[in-house]
């Protein structure tokens, strides 16, 4: 099930909100047991036999952190910490199992000609997000940050929570561990989250579903003119930011409503004027993730420059195997790791001297090459892609480029709009402007978010492309 869908939006979602807020805020228990309910339900919706994997996961974690904390909190740290490799391994293995099988035998393959029979295994929705949210949950206790979850049924709402289950963004429960014990929410925190998630909603659909249909012609074509392989590129650019931050946009203004306060995912990471900047401000939780529980524990920057490198290497190369079981992916985490130990030794402060308008070309350019090594799962085709960008097929303007480029420019026009700040800063100016004019104000915001609603729904009813990209990690 998908936020943006008629079921979700029809059903699942009002008949949560009845059964969650029909029970009194003080018996927090009760809610977080209707929302792990409605979570698994959330999730088993395409294929329920993943719910068992799922269950798995909370109880074995569950069991895990008891046990670490009971241990770490008698002063025996040193003694629970084969327990800990135990149960961090048993979560890798288990997101290996379903996520890495039929990669490593089609490498093997490849590389000795072995035959082995690929079993096929599906990939579990969003496994990659709460196994890691799984994980830190399991360091954090053993550390001693957190005490262990000693009601399995609210570590079960954590883990299972449907707003960031399956596409994060990546919560810690240290973050959410006080809301879990008890949250009230009031008219103003649900208005924020209802307008939260209208926004991520018309992000995702207007935008993101919208921009897909240049980069999924461009890309399909042979013998493409630069202008228009770059065209394409940029379609693509466009359209996973919208996708992914449009829908934790929705997660969060969902969390909102239900009592939590997500931290943010994304920072406008197209205007970065650098790529270390480009990844401070881009999935912020995943790269927060990285940092705390395998850069610093690797050294960090702690122990000289070449140790730094290498963990900067081993972080990236980690973070695009994170992504996807393919080959593209991995490219994809080596070439940011490249880049961004290109500009450790150097290149981030002559950036940093530079005119802001030259950082922000240099990040662009990356960033979107980057994307097409991310988009296009085999690397021959990534190759002839990029080759197209810069002129290998000798033409720089085509009719392609010609047709999309002039059927499609208010459309790109709003997605470099939406992709800045602009939008942001011209409502709070006129919300100064009108702060005297509080119903008129009011009127504006009810007719502009109802308008995007609409407008959305309308757009989601006649269109057929409607997945999150980020499903499938």
């Amino acid at each position: 099930m998908v936020f943006s869908s008629s079921v979700f939006l029809m059903a699942f979602l009002p008949l949560t909100l009845l059964a969650y807020f029909i029970v009194p805020a003080r018996l927090v228990k009760v809610r977080n047991a209707v929302l792990l309910a409605s979570s698994l339900v959330f999730y088993g919706w395409g294929e329920p036999k993943y719910i068992v994997i799922m269950i798995f996961s909370i109880v074995f974690n569950y069991a895990s952190g008891l046990v670490i904390g009971k241990h770490t909190g008698m002063g025996n740290k040193h003694r629970v910490r084969p327990m800990l490799i135990f149960c961090v391994f048993g979560n890798l293995a288990l997101l290996g199992i379903f996520k890495y099988t039929d990669f490593v035998l089609d490498t093997v393959n490849r590389l000795t000609a072995a035959g082995l029979t690929l079993p096929g295994i599906a990939l579990p929705i969003g496994i990659s997000f709460y196994t890691f949210q799984t994980m830190s949950y399991i360091i954090d206790v053993y550390r001693g940050k957190v005490e262990p979850q000693k009601n399995l049924i609210t570590f079960g709402a954590y883990v299972a929570l449907f707003p960031q289950l399956i596409a994060g963004p990546i919560v810690r429960y240290s973050d959410v561990a006080v809301m879990l014990a008890g949250r009230r929410t009031n008219l103003e925190q649900t208005a924020e989250g209802v307008r939260r998630f209208i926004v991520g909603f018309g992000k995702k659909v207007l935008l993101a579903n919208q921009i897909y249909v240049v980069w999924m012609e461009l890309s399909s074509m042979e013998n493409l003119s630069a202008a228009a392989a770059w065209l394409g590129a940029v379609a693509f650019t466009f359209q996973i930011y919208f996708d992914f931050s449009g829908y934790s946009d929705m997660a969060i203004g969902l969390g909102k409503i239900f009592g939590f306060d997500y931290l943010e995912n994304f920072n406008y990471p197209y205007i970065s004027r650098s790529i270390t900047e480009f990844w401070r401000r881009w999935h912020m939780s995943l790269s927060s993730w990285f940092k705390e529980y395998v850069y610093i524990p690797l050294g960090g920057n702690r122990k000289g420059i070449a140790r730094q490198l290498l963990n900067i290497s081993i972080v990236w190369a980690l973070t695009g195997l994170w992504h996807g079981a393919s080959w593209n992916f991995v490219m994809w985490g080596v070439y940011y790791g490249i880049i961004l130990i290109i500009e450790k030794l150097g290149l981030l402060r002559i950036l940093e001297k530079c005119p802001a308008a030259i950082g922000h070309v240099y990040s662009l350019l990356i960033i979107v090459i980057g994307w097409v090594i991310f988009a296009v799962e085999d690397l021959g085709d990534v190759a002839h892609y990029i080759g197209m960008m810069f002129g290998s097929t000798g033409k720089i303007a085509d009719d392609a480029f010609i047709y999309f480029f002039e059927s499609r420019i208010w459309l790109l026009i709003a997605c470099v709009i939406g992709s800045t700040p602009l939008p942001k800063m011209v409502c709070t100016a006129a919300a100064d402007v009108l702060k005297d004019k509080e119903v008129l104000l009011s009127v504006i915001e009810t007719v502009l978010f109802m308008g995007i609603l609409i407008l959305s729904m309308a757009f989601l009813v006649s269109g057929s492309y409607n997945p999150f990209l980020y499903f499938r990690f």
